[in-house]
C-alpha cells in the first residue's frame, strides 16, 4: 500500500507544476479557440491537428494524424482529420487516454465578444468552444505535461487525442478510430473525456437516443379544390395531435434511476426536430408566391431521448403503434417510418477504477465531495463503449454545461487550473496506483 504522506507529496508537487503552467494553459486555450473549427461543414480540422501535433511532439509524445476517409461529411474540401499523441513510460502499465473533440458548433447571434478571439474578461476566456471543449482539451494537455515532467519514467502510457465531428455524431472521429482499434481494451484501459460537466462532477454516461423520420403521403390537387386531393400536412397534423394526446403525457411518466442532469431530463423526452410539408422552400432570391397545390407529402424528424430502463425496440414500437392508431382512424392515411440512427444508454459503474481515481482527485484538489451525474445528451463515450468495448470511461472537465452552444460561451481560468489538477491527480492514481 502506498503511504498517504507520499501521495500528498506527489499531489503537492503536481499542483505546483500546474500552477507554474497557468499562463501556458491560458495561451493554449486561446490558441485553440482562435482556430475556427466550425462543424458543419468541418473547417480547419487539419490546422488544429497540426497545431496539437507540434505541441505534443515538443513534449515527447509520438503523434499520428489520421484522416477518417469515407465517413459522413468527409470530402477533399473538408477532410475529417484526427490527432492521437502517445507517450510510453519507462515500464509496463496501463494506458490512460484523454479524448477531446476539436469541432465547435456555429456561433449564432448575440455575442458581446469575438467568437474566435479568445478574449479574457473577469477571469474567463470567451469564445466558441471555450467550454465545449477546448478548455478541457487544454487542461488535459497541461495535466499530462506536468505529470511527465515530474515522472518521465512512469509506468504505462498516456494518450491525448483531438477528434472530429462529435457535434454531428462523432462518426468521422471517435467512432472511426474505435473501428480501427484505437480504443480497444487491449490498447487503452482508462478514458477521461474532458466535456464541460462542472469541475466537481463526474459524468458516468448518457441517455439513449433514437432519431427517426416520419413521412405522411397525400394526393396533389389544385388548391382551390382541395376536396379533389388529400392533404399530407393534415395527416401529419393528426400525427402531432396524437403525440400531444398520448405520447408526450406518457413520456412524462417514465422516470429513471440514472442521475441525469438537469432534473427535467430524468424523464423520457422527445423533440420534433424539423417539419416540412408541400412544396420545397424557394430560392431565397425568389420573391413570388408558391403555386396553389394540395401538398402530397410531409416529413417530420423526431429526436427521442430514452432511459436505461427502456429498450430500443420499445422506443421504436411506441412510435409505430401511435402511427397505426392514427391510420385506423383516418381514411387514406399512409406513412413511412425510417430510423435514422440509434444509440443505447450507457453508464459506467460508480465503482469503476477511473471513477474512483477522479473522485479522489476531486476531494484532494477541491476539498469537496464529488457528484455523479449522467448527461441528457450523448457524447463520444457511446462509441468507446459500443464499438471499442471499453467500459472504464467517464466525462470530466472544466466548464459549465449550460454555456455550451450559447452566445458568449466562456470557460473560467481558475476552473481549468483546478480541473487540470484533478486530471493530473487521477493520472498519477491510475498509473502509479493507490
Amino acid at each position: 500500500m502506498i503511504d498517504t504522506a507520499d501521495i500528498d507529496a506527489r499531489q503537492q508537487a503536481l499542483a505546483v507544476q500546474i500552477a507554474d503552467r497557468r499562463d501556458d494553459l491560458i495561451a493554449l486555450t486561446q490558441d485553440l479557440i482562435r482556430i475556427p473549427t466550425l462543424n458543419p461543414p468541418g473547417e480547419c480540422y487539419r490546422d488544429i491537428c497540426e497545431y496539437l501535433a507540434r505541441r505534443m511532439g515538443s513534449s515527447g509524445f509520438e503523434v499520428k494524424l489520421l484522416r477518417a476517409e469515407g465517413t459522413p461529411g468527409d470530402s477533399q474540401q473538408h477532410p475529417r482529420w484526427n490527432m492521437i499523441a502517445r507517450r510510453e513510460g519507462g515500464r509496463s502499465g496501463p494506458c490512460v487516454h484523454f479524448n477531446s473533440h476539436i469541432d465547435v458548433v456555429e456561433t449564432g447571434a448575440g455575442w458581446s465578444f469575438d467568437p474566435f478571439g479568445g478574449e479574457i474578461s473577469d477571469g474567463k476566456i470567451y469564445g466558441r468552444g471555450a467550454c465545449d471543449m477546448k478548455g478541457g482539451l487544454a487542461a488535459s494537455i497541461i495535466a499530462a505535461e506536468a505529470f511527465v515532467a515530474l515522472w518521465p519514467d512512469f509506468p504505462g502510457a498516456i494518450e491525448i487525442s483531438g477528434t472530429a465531428d462529435e457535434e454531428t455524431g462523432g462518426y468521422g472521429g471517435v467512432a472511426w478510430l474505435a473501428e480501427q482499434g484505437y480504443f480497444s481494451p487491449e490498447r487503452v484501459q482508462h478514458v477521461i473525456i474532458p466535456e464541460p460537466l462542472n469541475k466537481d462532477r463526474i459524468c458516468l454516461g448518457h441517455r439513449g437516443v433514437m432519431w427517426a423520420e416520419i413521412k405522411t403521403h397525400g394526393r396533389i390537387a389544385h388548391g382551390s379544390m382541395p376536396f379533389l386531393g388529400d392533404c399530407a400536412v393534415r395527416h401529419m397534423g393528426a400525427v402531432i395531435g396524437e403525440m400531444e394526446r398520448t405520447l408526450f403525457p406518457s413520456l412524462k411518466q417514465k422516470r429513471t434511476a440514472m442521475p441525469v442532469v438537469p432534473d427535467g431530463a430524468r424523464q423520457s423526452t422527445m423533440n420534433i426536430n424539423s417539419l416540412h410539408g408541400g412544396q420545397a422552400e424557394p430560392d431565397p432570391d425568389f420573391t413570388g408566391f408558391p403555386s396553389a397545390c394540395v401538398p402530397d407529402q410531409a416529413r417530420m424528424v423526431i429526436d427521442r431521448r430514452y432511459l436505461i430502463e427502456e429498450s430500443a425496440d420499445e422506443v421504436r414500437e411506441e412510435v409505430i403503434a401511435l402511427l397505426e392508431r392514427v391510420k385506423s382512424e383516418r381514411p387514406g392515411f399512409r406513412y413511412d417510418f425510417d430510423e435514422l440512427w440509434q444509440v443505447s444508454p450507457t453508464m459506467t459503474p460508480a465503482d469503476a477504477p477511473v471513477v474512483k481515481a477522479v473522485e479522489r482527485g476531486i476531494r484532494a484538489a477541491l476539498g469537496c465531495e464529488p457528484l455523479h451525474v449522467v448527461s441528457p445528451g450523448t457524447y463520444d463515450q457511446k462509441h468507446i463503449d459500443r464499438i471499442g468495448r471499453l467500459k472504464d470511461c467517464i466525462a470530466y472537465g472544466p466548464g459549465i454545461l449550460d454555456l455550451a452552444h450559447q452566445p458568449d460561451e466562456y470557460v473560467g481560468i481558475d476552473d481549468m487550473v483546478d480541473s487540470a489538477k484533478v486530471m493530473a491527480f487521477a493520472l498519477d492514481d491510475l498509473l502509479h496506483g493507490r
